[in-house]
C-alpha cells in the first residue's frame, strides 16, 4: 500500500514545519518525525484514525502534539488529505 498526500496536505505540512521551525528547529524535527511516524503506521493500520463527518475520512491526532492528520483509505493507498494544528478553525466540510 502506498501513501499519497494531496497538494493541499502537502503545502500544509510544510507550513507546520517551517512555522515551528522559525522557533525552534529542534522542535520542528520532533513534530516532523512524530507526524510521518504516524502516517508511515496508516498501511498496516489504516483504521487507526476516528470516522469525520466526511464519509471514508479518518483523523489520527498526533500526541503529544496538537496536530492533525486527516486520510482516507482504499484497497491500494493512504491519502493523506490535510495537516493542521487542532486550535485551527475546522473546515466545514471536516
Amino acid at each position: 500500500m502506498i501513501i499519497r498526500y494531496s497538494r493541499r496536505a502537502a503545502a500544509e505540512l510544510d507550513g507546520v514545519l517551517n512555522s515551528i521551525g522559525e522557533q525552534s528547529p529542534q522542535g520542528a524535527a520532533k513534530v516532523k518525525a512524530r507526524l510521518l511516524a504516524l502516517i508511515a503506521a496508516l498501511p498496516e493500520q489504516p483504521r487507526m484514525g476516528r470516522l469525520t463527518r466526511k464519509p471514508n475520512v479518518r483523523r489520527v491526532v498526533a500526541t503529544p502534539y496538537p496536530y492533525l492528520i486527516f486520510y482516507r483509505a482504499t484497497a491500494s493507498e493512504i491519502i493523506i488529505d490535510s495537516v493542521r494544528h487542532a486550535a485551527r478553525r475546522p473546515r466545514s466540510d471536516w
